[in-house]
This record gives C-alpha cells, structure tokens and sequence, in this order.
C-alpha cells in the first residue's frame, strides 16, 4: 500500500498554495479599493513650508484637505488674518481631527463639535463645514485681543473645553495648513487627486463650491458686475469646456501685486484641496501646473511663453481648474 504520508503531501502544499493565492488576491484587491476610493485615513496631501530650508510638512487626508480649504475660504472672505485662520484650523484639528463628525461628546457635532443645545445652531446647520466655521470666527473676534493671546488661550475662549492646552500642539501643523491655504505660500499644497466615490460633475460643480465657500465675486474679475457669468475656457490643448478660468488681476503697485498673488495661489491651492471631492484634474496659476495623479506631489513649471518673473504671465495670469468630463 501506498504510504499515506507520501499521498497527502501534495495536496497539503496545494491547499497552502491556495491559500497564499487568495491571501494575496485579497491583499491586491485592498489596495485597489484604498487607490481608488482615497484610501481610509491614507493621506493624500501634502503641505510644506515654503523657502529653500524649510524642511516642516504636514500630511492629511483629501476629506480633511477639502475641510482645512473651507474653514480658511471662510475666513479670508471676512477679511480676517492669517492668524484668525490659524487659530480656526489648530481647533478643528484638535476637536475632530478636520472631519465633519455628526457625533461627539453629548450633543457635540462637526468640524468644531459645536451644541445645538447650547446655541451653536442647529444640528444641520453645524454640519455644513461653511457655517460651522463662521460660526467659530463669529465668536473668535468678540475675544478681545485674541491676535496678541496664545493660540491654545485664544481657541479655549471660543471653545471653553475641558481640556484647554490642547490646542497648542497643532499650531505648527494649523501654521503651514494657513500659509498654504490664504496663498502666502505658494506651491506648497499637493495632493494625489485620487478620484474618491464621486461621480465627475464637470465645471458647474467647482464654480457652485467655488460660490459656497468664497462667495459669489470669486467667479468674477475686479469691478465686475455680480450678476455676470463666470467664465469656462477650454483645458491646454483642447476645445471641451472643462475649464474654470477665475481671474485675479487687481491694482497696480507692489503691495496689489502681492495681494493678487496670495489671492491667486489661495485659490490654486483650494482647487487642489477639494481636487478628489470635486474630481479636478489639473490646476494651473502663474507658469505652475498640478496634475492629478502626480505622485511626486510637486507643481511644475508649465514654460508658458512671455512668463514674468514668477515663471508665469506677467501679473501670474488666471488660475485654471480642470474638471474631469461630466458623468451621469
């Protein structure tokens, strides 16, 4: 007779080669799933501090990149300071970690986990990340010298939490999140562009966020009529409309040129932000390109003809969106 150790062998290296096979089958199929819905909790983005030696980054997911752009438009639409922005984005890094919670300590809900019951709103009301953030700032300016206080001080007096010194450790993340989003640092926020769970909805759907977090004049050019149509131009080499064109030329003279500018890379920089949630494709701002699915995470040079001295037309140009073609 055959001995039995001898007969089984093989097929116990088969059943362990099996299994290997849908082990790694598994494995390549999560990997898939996490490339094309964003990954969950992978970051995506990247923000660095800007200057030849700077060496700080900060990594984020595109859900938080897409929060982080809201709380900062809002922000600059009030015409409220770097700092102001600042201090907005260490809390909500503190109390949601940049997402938009719809639970939290008793009634807490958000990206600042704000009450109802105590005021704040109601509950969907907290939870549209623009309002949440005006909200935060409505009280943060009734702080008197919150600009001169300690940011941890400063958010304690809006939040009144239980643990009032912890703020302070996001404020070098919430520093270079700021600098990136109100333009004063250009180039410095990439993000993969991974495509997300969303269907593309083409160049209506940037100009409607466009509107939601900046306000209705972002679409338009300086001293235009608010009722006049935001322009759409077609993508670099191209003829389909994909475009949003957003210009941002302003006064003349050193200090609105430097105004256009950080207004130009705010912008630049939103796009990019909200490049997964909105399915953006290519951003473009003053002879600098982001593409989707640069996993170098870098803004390259276009070598656009007749470019200024930032590489780009004279007074940095338009910024340039891209959408991915409409879906249904």
């Amino acid at each position: 007779m055959p001995d039995p150790s001898t007969t089984h062998r093989p097929r116990g290296r088969l059943h362990r080669s099996g299994a290997a096979l849908v082990v790694l089958l598994a494995v390549a199929g999560y990997l898939v799933v996490q490339y094309v819905t964003g990954g969950a909790g992978a970051p995506g983005c990247k923000v660095v501090s800007a200057g030849d030696g700077g060496t700080s980054s900060y990594e984020f997911t595109p859900e938080q990149a897409v929060n982080a752009a809201t709380i900062t438009a809002v922000g600059t639409a009030r015409e409220l300071p770097d700092r102001a922005v600042t201090i907005a984005l260490a809390t909500a890094l503190q109390e949601s970690t940049l997402r938009n919670l719809d639970h939290g300590d008793r009634d807490s809900l958000g990206l600042f986990q704000q009450r109802p019951s105590q005021g704040w709103g109601t509950p969907a009301e907290i939870m549209d990340p623009a309002y949440s953030a005006g909200e935060f700032y409505d009280h943060l300016v009734k702080v008197p010298g919150y600009l001169e206080l300690p940011l941890t001080d400063a958010a304690q007096r809006v939040q009144r939490s239980a643990f009032p010194d912890a703020y302070a450790k996001h404020e070098p993340d919430a520093a270079l999140l700021a600098a990136a989003l109100t333009g004063g640092a250009g180039a410095t926020l990439t993000c993969e562009g991974r495509p997300g769970t969303t269907r593309a909805q083409g160049p209506d759907a940037v100009r409607e966020a466009l509107v939601r977090d900046f306000g209705r004049d972002v679409l338009q050019p300086a001293g235009a009529r608010a009722d006049a149509p935001a322009t759409a131009a077609p993508a670099p080499g191209g003829s389909d409309g994909r475009t949003v064109t957003l210009p941002v030329s302003g006064g003349s003279g050193p200090a609105a040129a430097r105004d256009t500018e950080r207004r130009g890379w705010q912008l630049a920089h939103w796009a990019v932000a909200n490049s997964s949630a909105l399915r953006i494709e290519r951003v473009s701002y003053a002879g600098r390109e982001w593409v989707a699915g640069n996993t170098g995470s870098t803004w390259r040079p276009t070598g656009a003809k007749g470019a200024g001295a930032s590489g780009g037309e004279p007074d940095g140009g338009p910024v340039r969106i891209t959408a991915a073609r409409h879906t249904r």
